[in-house]
């Protein structure tokens, strides 16, 4: 499945700090669990195999989205595949594991440890004896130094995407010996686990031509089971061998293969034999397990035919011969017979397409699980009705974000509860369901905050050239409403809904719009014969005027969605669809613009021309360095411009950003995630960004392929992937539950 997301690293960071008002938001309340942050909601699918069970050697052919264009991480135009490379070929201190929390990877790393907090924080890191770099050079305090001055933030040559927490770093010197590496850091730095992670040699990061361009198509120098055999644009692949300098358990296969396939042409490249592994959409998902479902032991077919698919066989040249010489016996058009014949071979041949196809996909499996990332409703808070916090409010609370939940997860089999935490997701430690801050879903306290928020159901909207509802009158309009005040007329009314029923359930031509008969009377001509219903201030509005729209300054309440266009965003669209009629019920409009993919994120949400619109951010196992930028209170640049870092809703506050400092210095861990999780509450109060659900993570996978598919949280094992022996076979995970795994609570 296709989802537009952005990487939390992939932009730099800055820091935003100004006075602003507090918002007031309770206090998270007491937790049903003792542990919120529960366990995963799905545990990772790559039938998973001893290595003793797998072959060796094999090429794994993997398709992504792109090949990308830069090795380097820590560039802006870094990408997944970039990401994907880096894994596999580079030194990682820490990696992922299965609750999205980091762990000390040891073919690097023996130790590392903070051994003084005064006067400065001090870590020693203690490097495994045989890592070495492929040129046969061992890994040391040189290449930790060279990485923190290029990403320290101080030499503007190095063009860096980020330099959280290496700009915190005061000194790093060799230690004890050549397998120690000693790094000082300036002020406290709780998520110094995050750093070196890829680490780069000194020949990438030593100088500032290097940093730029020398790692963008090659990485002459490794120290992972892979190595970079070449970066081929022609053929759209990058293609990883084993790595001879490997000292750890050696690779099961000989090469990797990553090709950038579109989404929309991989099942076609499944069926060609042309991959082992892909990422895919749920229609893609259903088709490939319809493949593999049981057959007639008989004939071979399938149990499970395409639905409404005529059964095989169809009649041969002779029925074609028999049907044409009945046509001209019985006077039939003969033209007509041979059109007849024609569709039938044309369908025979489908049928015949099909069912190669099907056999080609029954030797994949679909291996699904929960990507560590949420899909959010962005609301852009920059300008217009969202601007105004009670109208971001009233949105939020009219979302059933249980049922967007289902309509995506349940389909597909997958747990179906909604994210709780902008910070982190079930599992984690810094989880906990912070949404109560903001509240459930109710519709009648959403009408409420628009109402507050001086939105008139119903009300008036003005037209190019007419004078808004409520606009300055002029003296003759004022002479009028005091005559009409000395007359005795009653003006403490207000317009409740201008859907053309009327007081007296009669349409503006006098039919009864229950029954449908007409009457002999015609309009309503309370107040001067004006459209719409009418009572008395503080009067209920009517049943049935629920879905009337609202209007303010005579303008219409209407917010711009902004959608992708393109292959593999069908569920986002239908997420959006169901919004809008959410929306709907509370009198918000939506104005949906489809616009194409390569265009989404840089010319609409990064721009801010969006009310509303959908996209992804990954999970963090470090959300005080990465998720600080993206919730940040913008700041006003130099020239005038607002600097937003990666906060695209133009929503925050100087609270959000005062306990995210505080979570980002502190070396309790436990103060940390009390902390997080008190910044959490309040990014729901402000109502910027609403999470929605935890996205899919469907993979199609041979059916032999051991160690690879869904990985969910946990980092890949890339010596570990290969094929399975001749009579192995690898384990899946049971079916999801489609309820709630997890223990984490509502404030």
């Amino acid at each position: 499945m296709s989802h537009v997301g952005v990487g939390p690293r992939a932009v730099m960071r800055s820091v935003a700090f100004l006075s602003a008002g507090v918002l007031a938001v309770p206090a998270l309340a007491g937790c049903t669990s003792e542990d919120p942050a529960g366990k995963p909601l799905a545990a990772q699918d790559v039938a998973a195999a001893t290595r003793a069970s797998v072959s060796d050697g094999g090429t794994l052919r993997w398709a992504v989205d792109s090949v990308p264009d830069t090795l380097n991480t820590f560039q802006s135009d870094a990408d997944a595949t970039t990401t994907r490379v880096a894994q596999a070929v580079l030194p990682s201190m820490y990696r992922m594991d299965e609750n999205g929390s980091p762990v000390r990877n040891p073919d690097y790393l023996e130790s590392a440890e903070v051994v003084d907090t005064e006067p400065k924080q001090v870590v020693v890191y203690k490097l495994n004896q045989q890592a070495v770099w492929s040129d046969g050079r061992e890994i040391g305090a040189a290449d930790f130094a060279a990485q923190w001055r290029a990403l320290s933030g101080k030499d503007s040559a190095y063009w860096t995407a980020r330099n959280a927490g290496y700009d915190r770093i005061e000194k790093i010197e060799r230690g004890a010996n050549d397998l120690e590496v000693k790094v000082t850091f300036s002020r406290p730095y709780a998520d110094w686990k995050a750093l070196f992670s890829p680490l780069y040699p000194k020949d990438v990061t030593g100088t500032p031509d290097a940093f730029n361009d020398g790692a963008r198509r090659s990485l002459k120098v490794t120290a992972g089971p892979f190595t970079v055999k070449k970066v081929d644009t022609k053929a759209d692949q990058v293609v990883l061998t084993g790595n001879p300098r490997w000292w750890g358990e050696p690779a099961k296969l000989d090469k990797i293969v990553l090709r950038a396939v579109p989404r929309d042409e991989r099942v076609s490249e499944l069926v060609a034999g042309k991959l082992d592994l892909a990422e895919i959409d749920p229609e893609t998902a259903d088709e490939v397990t319809l493949a593999a479902a049981p057959r007639d032991p008989a004939t071979g077919a399938p149990l499970m035919g395409p639905q409404g698919s005529p059964a095989a066989g169809a009649p041969g040249g002779s029925a074609a011969e028999a049907l044409r010489s009945w046509a001209v016996a019985n006077g039939s058009d003969e033209e007509a017979a041979e059109e007849e014949i024609l569709a039938r071979e044309e369908r025979r041949e489908a049928e015949a397409k099909a069912a190669r196809r099907q056999k080609a996909l029954s030797g994949f499996e679909v291996r699904k699980s929960l990507e560590p990332a949420y899909t959010q409703l962005a609301l852009n808070g920059s300008g217009g009705p969202l601007a105004d916090e009670r109208v971001r409010r009233a949105v939020a609370r009219a979302l059933d974000r249980e049922k967007l939940a289902e309509a995506v997860l349940k389909p597909l089999g997958l747990p179906a509860e909604p994210v709780g935490s902008h910070l982190a997701l079930s599992g984690q430690p810094a989880y906990a369901d912070g949404s109560g801050a903001l509240g459930e879903q109710n519709a009648k306290e959403a009408r409420a905050l628009l109402a507050d928020a001086g939105w008139v159901r119903g009300g008036p909207v003005k037209k190019d050239g007419e004078k808004a509802a409520g606009a300055e009158k002029d003296e003759k309009d004022e002479k009028d409403e005091e005559k009409k005040k000395s007359e005795g007329d009653d003006d403490g009314t207000y317009i409740v809904g201008e859907d053309n029923k009327n007081a007296d359930g009669k349409s503006d031509d006098g039919t009864d719009l229950e029954s449908g008969e007409k009457h002999s009377s015609g309009k309503n001509t309370a107040q001067g014969g004006a459209p719409g219903a009418y009572a008395p201030k503080g009067t209920a509005a009517p049943a049935g005027s629920v879905a009337a729209p609202l209007a303010k300054d005579g303008k219409a309440l209407t917010l711009r969605f902004v959608l992708p266009s393109g292959p593999g965003s069908e569920t986002l669209r239908t997420v959006a669809d169901r919004i809008t009629d959410m929306l709907k019920e509370i009198g918000i409009g939506t104005e949906i613009t489809k616009v194409p993919d390569e265009s989404y994120f840089k010319d609409h949400i990064a721009a801010g021309e969006y009310d509303l619109a959908l996209y992804s951010w990954p999970a963090s196992a470090f959300p005080a360095t990465d998720a600080r930028p993206i919730y940040a209170k913008p700041v006003p640049a130099a020239d005038g411009s607002l600097n937003v870092a990666q906060n695209y809703t133009r929503v925050g506050t100087d609270q959000v950003d005062q306990l995210f400092d505080r979570a980002m210095t502190t070396l309790d861990q436990k103060e940390a995630r009390d902390l997080l999780r008190k910044a959490d509450s309040r990014i729901w109060a402000a109502a910027g960004s609403i999470p929605l659900y935890q996205r899919p993570e469907l993979t199609v996978a041979r059916k032999n392929l051991a160690n690879a598919g869904a990985f969910g949280f946990e980092t890949p094992v890339y010596e570990d992937m290969g094929f399975l022996k001749k009579g192995a076979q690898g384990s899946r995970p049971s079916a999801p539950s489609t309820s709630s795994s997890s223990s984490a609570s509502s404030s």
